[in-house]
């Protein structure tokens, strides 16, 4: 999609502090973080809706996202990795993936 941040950013158009990459999947550090850590993983390919993801992209990025969720716990000595998926600040499917130690206070997020 033309207009989509994410979009440009699987593109390579704008660059971001990459966790890690392949060819269908990608995962950068979020710009506005909850917590120390925190990044977001999404699929290159564009779709608004997470739901709306066909059930085999669906399952790849969920696993994809757990993955990643186990080097980001090693990395940052936490104890807990929080996933969260809300869809509304970017109209792009993604997985916020937050290290935490404690519960997160989201309120108004």
């Amino acid at each position: 999609m033309e207009s989509c941040i994410f979009c440009k950013i699987a593109e390579g158009k704008i660059p971001v502090p990459k966790f890690w990459e392949d060819n269908k999947y990608l995962a950068f550090f979020d710009k506005h973080p909850l917590r120390k850590g925190h990044i977001l993983v999404l699929p290159k390919k564009h779709t608004d809706y997470i739901f709306d993801i066909n059930d085999k992209e669906y399952q790849e990025l969920m696993l994809k996202a757990k993955g990643i969720a186990k080097k980001l716990k090693l990395k940052f000595k936490t104890k807990r990795i929080v996933m969260l998926v809300e869809g509304f600040a970017v109209p792009h499917s993604h997985i916020h993936l937050i290290p935490s130690n404690k519960p997160l206070n989201i309120k108004g997020r």
